[in-house]
This record gives C-alpha cells, sequence and structure tokens, in this order.
C-alpha cells in the first residue's frame, strides 16, 4: 500500500512558566491510502497533540514542533505557514472533534456552517454549496436533510450533532480524516452507529483515518492498524489482531486486561497502578518502568529499542532483549478475556 502520511522523529513541547513539558517524544508513524490507523493510550500521552501537529494547530506560544516531519503526498507540514495550512486543513485533511456542542457555532444554521468550507476550497457558488450540504447531511443520515439544513445545532441531538461534524470534515473528500475521540459523549448505541457511519463513509470515498481514542472496543470495531502511546512516546504498533492477540509490551498487556469482560468471572475491572510520567521531568529509561511489574534496572535507566516482531509488529521494551528473563502476558488479556497465543 502506498502511504500518505508519514511522522517521523517529532518532538513537540509547550513553553510554559519555569518548565517545560515534552508532550511528544520521537513520534514516528505512517499512514496508509484508504487505511484506518487508531493511536491508543491514556489521558496525557501525547495522542491528540500528535493529531493537532498534523493539523498544524499547535498553539504557538506556548507550543512548537521542535524537531521532526510530517510528510503529506512527500511535503513536509512543519514547514508550512499558516496560510499554507489553510489550504490543506479542510480541504486535504480534516478532524473531528471530540464534542459536537464545540464544535459548532451555536448562532449558525448547520447548512451555513457546511457550506463555508465548500465556499472556500471548492470555490462553489452559495446556491450549489447548499445543494451539497443537503447531499451530505443524508449521506451521514441526517432524515429530512432539506428541511434540517436551515436548523440551529441546538435542534439536534447529541449522535445528529456528531453526523453533522462527519458532514462538514467530509464536505471537501479529504484524503485524511483524524477523529479525535469521536464517540466519547455519546451512548453506546450512538456510539456504535457513528463508528457503523464512519466505516460506511470510508468504503464510498476511500478516505483514511487517523482514530484517537482511549476506547480499545471502539478500535476493535474500526481500525486495521494500531500504535499505542505512552508518556509521549510509542511503545508499540502493530495490525489489529496483533495488538489484540499477541501484545508485547506490559503497557498493552495492561490496557487490553482492563477492558471490561462479557463473560468476567468478577464485575471488578482491573486498572494499571500509579500514574502517568511527568512530561516536564520525563524519565531516561522507559516511561512505564515506574508502573510496570517487571521492570528492572535498566529500564529506569535506558530507552529500550524497538525489536522488531513481524513486518507490521514493533514494540520498546527491554523484555524483548534476548538476555532478559521471559516473562508470559497475563490470561486476563485478549479477545473474550483470554490470551489467544
Amino acid at each position: 500500500m502506498s502511504k500518505l502520511l508519514e511522522i517521523n522523529d517529532l518532538h513537540v513541547q509547550f513553553n510554559l512558566i519555569g518548565r517545560r513539558v515534552q508532550a511528544v517524544r520521537g513520534v514516528s508513524l505512517d499512514l496508509n491510502v484508504g487505511e484506518t490507523l487508531a493511536i491508543v493510550g491514556e489521558s496525557g500521552s501525547g495522542k491528540s497533540v500528535t493529531s493537532k501537529a498534523i493539523m498544524g494547530l499547535i498553539p504557538n506560544p506556548p507550543g512548537e514542533i521542535a524537531k521532526g516531519s510530517i510528510s503529506f503526498e512527500g511535503k513536509d507540514l512543519v514547514q508550512y505557514s499558516e496560510k499554507q495550512m489553510q489550504k490543506i486543513r479542510g480541504k486535504e485533511i480534516s478532524m473531528i472533534f471530540q464534542d459536537p456542542m464545540t464544535a459548532l457555532n451555536p448562532t449558525m444554521k448547520i447548512g451555513k456552517q457546511i457550506m463555508e468550507s465548500l465556499i472556500k476550497h471548492q470555490g462553489m457558488s452559495k446556491h450549489d454549496a447548499r445543494e451539497r450540504a443537503i447531499e451530505l447531511l443524508k449521506l451521514v443520515g441526517i432524515p429530512k436533510p432539506e428541511k434540517r439544513v436551515d436548523e440551529y445545532p441546538h435542534q439536534f441531538s447529541g449522535g445528529m450533532r456528531q453526523r453533522v461534524v462527519i458532514a462538514i470534515a467530509l464536505a471537501c473528500n479529504p484524503k485524511i480524516l483524524i477523529a479525535d475521540e469521536p464517540t466519547t459523549a455519546l451512548d453506546v448505541t450512538i456510539q456504535a452507529q457513528i463508528l457503523d457511519l464512519m466505516r460506511d463513509l470510508q468504503k464510498k470515498t476511500g478516505t483514511a483515518i487517523i482514530l484517537i481514542t482511549h476506547d480499545l472496543g471502539v478500535v476493535a470495531n474500526i481500525a486495521q492498524r494500531v500504535a499505542v502511546m505512552y508518556g509521549g512516546k510509542i511503545v508499540e504498533t502493530g495490525t489489529l489482531d496483533e495488538l489484540f492477540y499477541h501484545p508485547k509490551h506490559p503497557y498493552t498487556w495492561g490496557l487490553l486486561a482492563s477492558m471490561p469482560k462479557l463473560h468476567a468471572k468478577t464485575d471488578k475491572l482491573l486498572a494499571i497502578p500509579g500514574t502517568p510520567p511527568d512530561l516536564s521531568d520525563p524519565p531516561k529509561g522507559c516511561p512505564f518502568a515506574a508502573r510496570c511489574p517487571h521492570a528492572m534496572n535498566v529500564c529506569t535507566t535506558h530507552m529500550p529499542e524497538y525489536t522488531e516482531l513481524s513486518a507490521t509488529q514493533k514494540a520498546a521494551c527491554w523484555l524483548l532483549d534476548e538476555r532478559a528473563p521471559k516473562v508470559a502476558p497475563p490470561e486476563t488479556i485478549g479477545v473474550g478475556g483470554t490470551n489467544n497465543d
């Protein structure tokens, strides 16, 4: 598959009063044409900062991309000016934000909000943009789009508002759609509908998707590849099956073990003890060492290199070193609550 986006050694920092927060520390990722890549991890792991760096939305000051490149179709977006990025945002790369109510302008009719990018990026007339807005509302499953195009956001339910946000993001047929926690504020039934919609739209439009989430259930429903992020770093990447059935990093084990299981013998949810590292004073070694039950002395002093586990899977963990003791993953991981190795 051809690569649409390549992120190489990305470092993003925020210069605050008295401290410098290193939110993203050497992230390298790629996205193929028509693929769905999920970036998962706890709050504060750097997922959303990475996505905003792709969109050129890191506020400067206090934030800055200190190092690295973001190559989109061979062009490094890090070197783009704000004026150049305005031509990319919405047209080539679009974003679905977490809360549809804050993403939409409450004082503007839905149709006009969809029409804005069509008029700006596609040069459409108001009449043609309105017709396209109605088509998009119909595409994302809004009933009676000819009527609802003239309504305001408060007249829509939470799930319908999220559909409108998706319609706005898809208006200019972007090549990449970044979905930042797109179902967090929705109940499970609406969540499933939105995921089905995104899958269906991807088949119809061929848009590549980057899904930012902490919910592995969402990942299992939509992603082809997964990148696990912790402490500003990618600790493991692989295909969906590799990450769910053959995970190799203890942090990935912890995330999978904390998933609710349908046939679990107990209703107690497992949790990873401890808290994420302070990225204003990041650890010298593995970022997960302080919370890892298998940590060795080397884990706290030296950052592990990536071990290539297959053509598609790699992980950064000292346990994968041939000199390390052999540690089996817990039996609580995997789909259905068991490890399928």
